[in-house]
């Protein structure tokens, strides 16, 4: 039941913005127009479900868009420049990915500096790493099979990189209402020294979350190029703010302990929808950035009102 009020609200959001957009657009409800959104949604979201289990514990990672840029030029050059195969150049990208998460969580283990800190410190590493790679070329052309993972649509509708997103937000989700390493990152957020005293290593869980946000970061970087069939240097700017954006709209708190991927996955849903839908009414960039603010500001605020009530 606490589930279902959880939910309401997000889900609830999302169903009132699909039945405006279906009033004011008439091409909104196609078929085409829903599986745009769903490409257009994919890299966000295996984004947001590192970016979910990082809020849970009471961290911010603001370093996965850069990360993601870094991934992305590092596949590229592993495959272009060392003469790679492509297979094992994806596998670089992602486990570069996953070496910059890590770096964030031992800079906040052992360092001790704030998660706000450290991930702004790799963000900029990061995004500079990306574009002394290729000096700040983009790296075009990869071979049909891998676009193909974002272009062919098995059974219709379901492209590789959407099915990725669907298997591991699925994974993700089990983990963590049902594993016990999933209430041991709720516990960290709810309150690290209890959790260490309840004899739970916060510090090596920080900086596993951290390195699982950086690969799965790694991971969108894949699907995105495959997306674009490029790697570019610039992808990834401002995504750190939409993902985080996404994890709070679907209703978790910014100061940890609380958090779901099902409702992250709703508040995706959400930023994507609007996105789509006002660029079907034609509504500027720049107007669509203040009306996902204004947004992003309502849910934290009925969020923060209806925890006072409790």
């Amino acid at each position: 039941m606490s589930f279902v009020k959880k939910m309401s609200g997000p889900l609830v959001g999302l169903i009132l913005l699909c039945i405006f957009f279906s009033v004011t657009s008439e091409y909104f409800l196609s078929a085409r127009n829903g599986l745009n959104i769903l490409d257009q949604v994919t890299v966000l979201g295996i984004l947001a479900i590192g970016m979910t289990l990082v809020i849970v514990i009471g961290g911010i990672d603001l370093s996965v868009g850069s990360v993601l840029a870094f991934s992305m030029m590092m596949m590229g050059v592993m495959e272009r420049q060392m003469g790679l195969p492509l297979g094992l150049a994806i596998v670089v990208g992602i486990l570069t990915g996953a070496a910059c998460g890590l770096a964030s969580g031992l800079l906040i283990t052992v360092a001790k500096l704030p998660a706000f800190i450290a991930t702004l410190a790799v963000m900029s590493v990061t995004r500079g790493l990306a574009n002394i790679l290729t000096e700040g070329k983009q790296i075009v052309g990869y071979p049909e099979w891998f676009t193909s993972l974002a272009t062919v649509r098995q059974f219709g509708f379901l492209s590789m990189t959407v099915a990725t997103f669907i298997v591991l937000a699925v994974i993700a989700a089990i983990i963590l209402k049902f594993r016990p390493a999933g209430r041991n990152l709720f516990a960290i957020g709810g309150n690290p020294e209890v959790a260490r005293l309840a004899g739970i290593n916060v510090n090596l869980n920080t900086c596993v979350v951290y390195a699982l946000s950086g690969a799965l970061a790694g991971l969108a970087a894949v699907a995105f190029a495959a997306r674009l069939d490029s790697s570019q240097p610039s992808a990834g700017l401002g995504y750190e703010l939409d993902t985080i954006a996404a994890v709070v709209i679907g209703g978790a708190s910014l100061s940890g302990g609380v958090g779901s991927i099902s409702g992250t996955v709703i508040g995706v849903f959400i930023i994507g929808v609007l996105r789509n839908g006002l660029n079907l009414l034609g509504v500027s960039p720049f107007v669509q950035q203040v009306l996902i603010g204004i947004v992003i500001a309502a849910a934290v605020t009925f969020d923060t009102l209806g925890r006072r009530r409790r």
